[in-house]
């Protein structure tokens, strides 16, 4: 499984996202994709993330593979725009004023010492008990934090105490993600 998707591949899934949340905001009957990149029809965990003004509007995504790429794109689109508990549904006056972002992510890697951790490269993802949280790679660079805040930031995401990550029954995983956005 090739981790980094070209331009083609990445410009394929970029449009789902619009067309997708243009559709849905306005009402209109959601499109029909015909996707015959082999690369989009595999099985990939994804996020999506929305901003406005480069600030965030909405990010959801599925951390496992569950459906093929294209599909869990369409999917995470839709859920970012309009089920992201932190923020109301997106309206249509605001489609000028959003920036999207995909983010594919890799198979999740347990680790054992944080020093394996490598910020700006790894996204997190704790877990404890029934809490988890995630922060993907580039909250970790575009907010220029280290790695001990990265681990902190991700706990309270979980609804953990910011130092949960240092109690054994803590886990920590790691993951890469080819992330890319409509700004060029």
């Amino acid at each position: 499984m090739k981790m980094e998707l070209t331009k083609k591949e990445r410009d394929v899934l970029l449009d789902i996202v619009k067309k997708t949340i243009a559709a849905k905001v306005q009402d209109r009957e959601m499109p029909k994709f015909t996707v015959d990149l082999p690369v989009l029809k595999e099985k990939r965990g994804a996020f999506v993330t929305i901003k406005k003004h480069n600030r965030l509007r909405g990010c959801i995504g599925y951390i496992k593979a569950v459906k093929p790429l294209w599909e869990t794109v369409q999917e995470m689109a839709i859920a970012a725009a309009f089920h992201d508990p932190r923020f109301p549904a997106l309206q249509p006056e605001e489609l000028r004023d959003l920036n999207f972002e995909v983010s594919v992510l890799s198979p999740l890697r347990r680790i054992n010492d944080i020093n394996e951790i490598e910020v700006g490269r790894h996204g997190l993802y704790v877990v404890r008990g029934y809490n988890s949280g995630l922060l993907l790679p580039q909250v970790a660079t575009e907010h220029k934090m280290d790695r001990q805040t990265f681990l902190q930031e991700t706990c309270h995401k979980a609804g953990l105490p910011s130092q949960a990550w240092k109690e054994k029954d803590t886990e920590i995983y790691v993951f890469s993600a080819d992330y890319f956005s409509d700004i060029t």
